[in-house]
């Protein structure tokens, strides 16, 4: 288990346990209502959990389609692949699901990194290269601030 998934647990174990503590403060019906939240509490943390992964996927497919018509705009005639953090396997949760990988067939040793935040921000945030230097780059974008 992650750090981060362990520390989401920790807090909503906290919440719950201050819910069920104020339920068995209280007397009567107004305990019953309190209990309901409670189960209403982890029912919805318990569905948040379930539909995360899957809301993920659908907004990684939704970014590489903007990254597709940028680099259709930017560089016409180019072919390239993509590649996604597999962020359902172990060993991966520390990456950002939404970093996009591409890789250019005319530099297949570089893999330049796109973030997307909707159809109009599209950044280029790195690169990843074994033996180029950075002035051999072709597909390098330079970010202008």
């Amino acid at each position: 288990m992650h750090p981060i998934e362990l520390i989401e647990l920790m807090i909503v174990g906290g919440i719950l346990f201050v819910i069920l503590l104020v339920s068995f403060i209280l007397k009567g019906k107004w305990r019953k209502i309190i209990q309901g939240l409670a189960i209403l509490y982890l029912m919805s943390f318990g569905i948040f959990y379930f539909v995360r992964p899957y809301w993920i996927d659908l907004q990684i497919e939704k970014k590489v389609g903007y990254i597709q018509r940028h680099l259709e705009e930017q560089y016409p005639g180019e072919t390239w692949g993509y590649w996604t953090v597999p962020h359902r396997e172990d060993g991966y949760e520390q990456m950002n699901p939404y970093h996009i990988g591409v890789i250019f067939d005319t530099e297949p040793e570089v893999e330049y990194i796109y973030f997307a935040r909707d159809k109009d921000n599209i950044i280029q945030t790195g690169y990843s290269s074994q033996n180029e230097l950075q002035s051999d780059l072709i597909h390098l974008e330079i970010l202008e601030e």
